[in-house]
C-alpha cells in the first residue's frame, strides 16, 4: 500500500509540481491550498504532510499545532523563512522538520524517506491498541480478547481500526463512509449503520461489552 502524502501550499503550480513528482516515486498524494482543507483531509490518515508556513487565513503555526491534535505523522514545513528563530518556533509548533524554498525535489524526496523510515519503526514497536481488555493489531489487522481473535471482515475491520484510531473524534455515516471507502467509491453511506450493527454485535457476543457509541444527532465514536 502506497504511503499518503499531503502538501498544503498556497501556491496551485508548486503543488501541482510537488503532486507529479512524488506520484511519480509510488506515493499517494493529496493537496490542499488553505487551512480548511487541510483538517478536511486528515481524516485520509497522511503518512506524512509537507506544510507551508504562509498559509492563507491562518498561518503554518497555528494550523501545525491544530493539526497535531488531529494526528502525529511527521509535518515538514515549506517555507521561505530562513531564521534560527523562525525554525525553533516551527519545530516547537509540532514540525518534525524544516525545508526553505527553493529546495531541490531530490532533497525533499530523501527528507520524506527518512521521516517515513524512523516513523515506520516507531510504529513496529506501537502496532498494538489496546482498549478495555480488547487488543487491536494493526500490524496483523486482527481484533483480540482474551487471546482468543474475533472475526471480522475486511472492511469490519476497517471500520474498526479508523474508530480506535480517531477515538477522540466523532464522525457521522458520510464522513466515515468518504474516509474509509474513498471519495470516488460508488454506494450508499448507509451501509455504514449496517456495518456498526454487525460489530456491535459480534464485539458484545465475544466481549460482553458496548466498544462503540452513538452520539445522537453527531454520529458515531469509539466508546471512552
Amino acid at each position: 500500500m502506497a504511503y499518503r502524502i499531503l502538501i498544503a501550499d498556497d501556491e496551485p503550480m508548486l503543488r501541482k509540481l510537488l503532486a507529479e513528482h512524488l506520484e511519480g516515486e509510488g506515493y499517494a498524494v493529496n493537496t490542499a491550498g488553505d487551512g480548511g482543507e487541510v483538517m478536511g483531509l486528515l481524516g485520509t490518515r497522511p503518512d506524512i504532510i509537507l506544510l507551508d508556513i504562509n498559509m492563507p487565513g491562518v498561518d503554518g503555526l497555528r494550523l501545525c499545532r491544530d493539526i497535531r491534535d488531529a494526528v502525529s505523522c511527521p509535518i515538514i514545513f515549506l517555507t521561505a523563512r530562513i531564521s534560527e528563530e523562525d525554525k525553533v518556533m516551527g519545530l516547537r509548533a509540532g514540525g518534525d522538520d524544516y525545508i526553505t524554498k527553493p529546495f531541490s525535489l531530490s532533497e525533499l524526496s530523501a527528507r520524506i524517506e527518512a521521516h517515513l523510515r524512523r516513523d515506520e519503526r516507531q510504529r513496529r514497536e506501537e502496532s498494538i491498541i489496546s482498549s478495555r481488555g480488547l487488543i487491536v493489531d494493526l500490524r496483523g489487522r486482527r481484533v483480540l480478547w482474551e487471546g482468543q481473535e474475533i472475526r471480522f471482515t475486511k472492511r469490519e475491520y476497517e471500520v474498526i481500526e479508523f474508530l480506535i484510531m480517531n477515538r477522540n473524534q466523532i464522525f457521522d455515516r458520510e464522513r466515515m463512509y468518504e474516509l474509509i471507502w474513498g471519495l470516488d467509491a460508488g454506494g450508499d453511506s448507509r451501509v455504514i449503520k449496517e456495518y456498526v450493527r454487525k460489530i456491535r454485535q459480534k464485539l458484545l457476543e465475544a466481549t460482553g461489552k458496548e466498544f462503540i457509541e452513538t452520539v445522537w444527532g453527531m454520529g458515531y465514536r469509539w466508546k471512552r
